[in-house]
Formats: C-alpha cells, structure tokens, sequence
C-alpha cells in the first residue's frame, strides 16, 4: 500500500517587494491568480490526494477567488513567518494522515510546476527518509558584497565559486512527522529560516537534490509578472 501524498501552500504573505496593493499570491496571470495557478499544479496531479492551504487571519480575498476541485483542500490560519505557516499547515493534517505521510511544501506563487519533476520528486521523497527538495544548479558568477548600505552601490569582497551549489526550488518533501519535530525544534532554538529543507538540515537530515526546471520561478518582483505571463503561452503550447 502507497503512502498518502498531500501538499502544503502557505499563502499568508503580503509580498511587500511586488509593491502591488493586493498580496502578491492573488495578482493574476493568464487570467487566473498566482495562487490558483499553484494549487492547480499540485492538485491536478494523480499521486497527491489533497492539500492544505495556509491563509492570513486578515484575508478577505480567497473567498472571492472562487477557487474549486475535486479532490479535498483544507484550510488553516497561518502565521507570522512561512514556517509558522508551514507548521500550523502540518497540525492540521496531523492525526488525520499516517506519521510517515509524504507532504509537499509548494510556494503559493510558483505557479509553474511541472508533472515530471513532481513525479521525480516524490519518487526520491518516499525513497528516503531524509526528503527532497526540487532545485537547480547555480549558473550565474556570484559575488559577496560587503555589505554597504543602500544608498551607496556595495562592492565586491570576492567571487564565490559555485561549483556544488543548487537554487532551492519547491515543492520541497519530507514526512510528515520528522517535518513537524525538524519546525518545532527551530522555532525552539530561534533560527531564522527561509525554507523548509533548511530546518530539516538542522535536525541533522541531508535531503536530496532533484533537478527541477527552470521555468518553475518564484514570483518576487514585479518584472516577475512578465516573465510568467511568457511562461503561461509557453506551456500552454507544449499541451
């Protein structure tokens, strides 16, 4: 018997760097939200069952999206950081789904996801208890700045050589319990976090890399939008 899969979105961000007046996961692209997007990707996928979706306290806007599926979304409260988010996400599912669930962890503003890499990921995910993260390889030359303030353009300390290092991308798996004791022991210690994989190194896992498409960006910025609505025809013409 095949363990359950469920997915995770949280979605209680206001995304100040968009400077958009409606949190960043609601802006529209090919005339759905980004949100919706993501959900879609995740939900419309025959191996995961559900997914539980992390909203602000203050949100008045998912009611009107309207959003609709067949298969179960369920919806929680999320918090002040993506991980209390996260974790309030797992407390709902906890109890209801088997300690060694599969859970995905999906930006709700990456809404390009792509079948294959959530088919090869949840393939290395069920294989190893350590979990997987989606990724890609760094291409560019980076630089560390030293750090001078705004105002003045910052210069360069030295190159950082990227043989070896990845860009995290999510979904981002793990099970169910081993996530839920890798967040809580975070928020315990008080480490900051950016990603769930991050916690998981913490609690001493070393999740594995699996190569995701590029094509699978974070909305962040607003040239962002432009990009992604490139993306939407794009995909839309490979069927």
């Amino acid at each position: 018997m095949s363990l359950p899969v469920w997915a995770v979105v949280p979605a209680s961000g206001v995304g100040r760097r968009m400077g958009a007046e409606l949190p960043k996961q609601y802006l529209r692209v090919g005339g759905r939200s980004l949100l919706e997007h993501s959900l879609s990707r995740l939900l419309d996928h025959p191996r995961v069952e559900g997914a539980v979706l992390a909203l602000a306290i203050q949100d008045n806007h998912w009611q009107r999206v309207g959003f609709e599926h067949d298969k179960p979304l369920l919806l929680t409260t999320g918090g002040v950081e993506r991980l209390h988010s996260v974790h309030a996400a797992l407390l709902t599912l906890h109890g209801h789904l088997a300690a060694d669930a599969l859970v995905l962890v999906h930006d709700a503003v990456r809404p390009f996801l792509l079948d294959d890499d959530l088919d090869r990921l949840i393939d290395q995910a069920l294989g190893d208890d350590n979990g997987a993260l989606l990724a890609t390889p760094v291409a560019d030359t980076l630089k560390r700045s030293d750090k001078t303030g705004a105002a003045v353009p910052p210069r360069v300390l030295d190159t950082v050589p990227r043989d070896g290092l990845w860009q995290a991308l999510t979904p981002q798996a793990f099970r169910l319990s081993l996530l839920i004791q890798a967040l809580e022991q975070a928020v315990s210690d008080d480490v900051p976090l950016t990603d769930d994989a991050s916690a998981m190194e913490l609690a001493g896992y070393s999740p594995r890399l699996v190569r995701g498409d590029r094509r699978n960006i974070k909305i962040t910025h607003p040239e962002d939008l432009l990009l992604a609505e490139w993306i939407v025809r794009s995909l839309s013409s490979d069927g």
